[in-house]
């Protein structure tokens, strides 16, 4: 783009000097994760002119239409939201050059078309939930737990034409801590990102932006990983993994979308677990990968290939999420059953 120039080694780049930029910003995002940024651009006192997010979907029994997190808080903010089906329609690309925006931020939203994200004279920024070029892709933060890291954070970047390969402007480190799930870790990477948002926001503003191609990091990273979208097959619990893999990927999908298992039987009817919450033994399993080990009580256990992963919260289909002692009190596991 026209504003920026090459401006030193190691591909470092900065912005052409214009001092005292006034912003005008059009928000792009949907889920929670979205909403903590927006709200403290606000509060920081930039000028949002309007917000761009996901059309209103039905869901739950009655089918209501419901709006996303960012259209909720947008309209509490009397702020403009438009929510266009297609982004590559002509009419959603003049509605939003309507508002004379001259930069853009997206956060935890769709592809962009390169028409709209190259609109603005500041270009499109994006907040990503990790530290890039590390976990490009819809789903960062399940990711990195999955894969058992104990560092991740957070990304601003100009949007390219490739997915999450654009120019890094500023990232913080945030640890993975042993008791994180994908829930608490989204919690703090939308705290740590919002910080980054704004100040982002402030070297735009200042022209102080110094910013980096990922091309000059990947020597810094000798396998990257990717961070793709996650479907239903990629929720479904192996027992014949190891156990410390099986503790990741329950906490990595906790509580959305949740990894799953199916408790079957010879003489009852298959029925779904989610499984929310675990804890591993290596080395004690006693049987084969699936037997269930339990006191009756409080105690729900699965045999790995090396180990044991301890069953500590749960949800039965068409049941409510519940702990282990209230599962087994309202129902009998006997040597019949088993996790497949």
């Amino acid at each position: 783009m026209s504003f920026k120039i090459p401006g030193g080694p190691s591909g470092i780049f900065y912005l052409t000097p214009v001092m005292n930029r006034e912003l005008r910003i059009i928000y792009m995002g949907t889920p929670d994760f979205a909403v903590g940024p927006l709200k403290a651009i606000l509060e920081a006192g930039y000028n949002v002119v309007a917000v761009v997010t996901a059309p209103d979907k039905p869901s739950g029994r009655g089918r209501k239409l419901h709006s996303s997190p960012v259209k909720e808080f947008a309209v509490q903010q009397k702020l403009p939201v438009l929510q266009p089906i297609l982004l590559r329609d002509a009419g959603f690309s003049e509605e939003i050059r309507g508002f004379e925006a001259n930069l853009q931020v997206v956060v935890a939203f769709r592809m962009l078309p390169e028409v709209v994200w190259q609109m603005p004279l500041y270009g499109t920024i994006n907040l990503h939930a990790s530290l890039l070029p590390q976990y490009r892709g819809a789903a960062p933060i399940n990711h990195a737990l999955i894969n058992g890291e104990t560092l991740t954070g957070v990304t601003t970047f100009f949007i390219e034409k490739e997915i999450d390969t654009g120019n890094i402007i500023l990232a913080e480190k945030v640890q993975i801590l042993p008791s994180d799930d994908a829930g608490s870790l989204h919690d703090r990477l939308m705290d740590s990102g919002s910080k980054v948002l704004v100040e982002t926001l402030k070297m735009i503003t200042t022209d102080t932006v110094r910013f980096r191609n990922q091309d000059s990091l990947m020597a810094e990273h000798p396998v990257i990983r990717n961070a793709p979208k996650i479907f239903r097959e990629n929720c479904k619990i192996n027992w014949e993994a190891n156990s410390i893999d099986i503790h990741n990927l329950v906490r990595g999908l906790s509580p959305l979308p949740g990894a799953f298992t199916q408790l079957i039987s010879d003489a009852e009817p298959t029925k779904q677990l989610k499984v929310y919450k675990t804890s591993f033994r290596l080395g004690e399993q006693s049987g084969k990968p699936g037997t269930i080990l339990t006191d009756g009580r409080s105690t729900f256990a699965v045999c790995t290939c090396d180990g044991l992963v301890q069953i500590e919260e749960l949800q039965l289909e068409g049941k409510r999420r519940m702990t282990t002692a209230e599962f087994l009190r309202g129902i009998t596991l006997s040597d019949h059953f088993r996790c497949f």
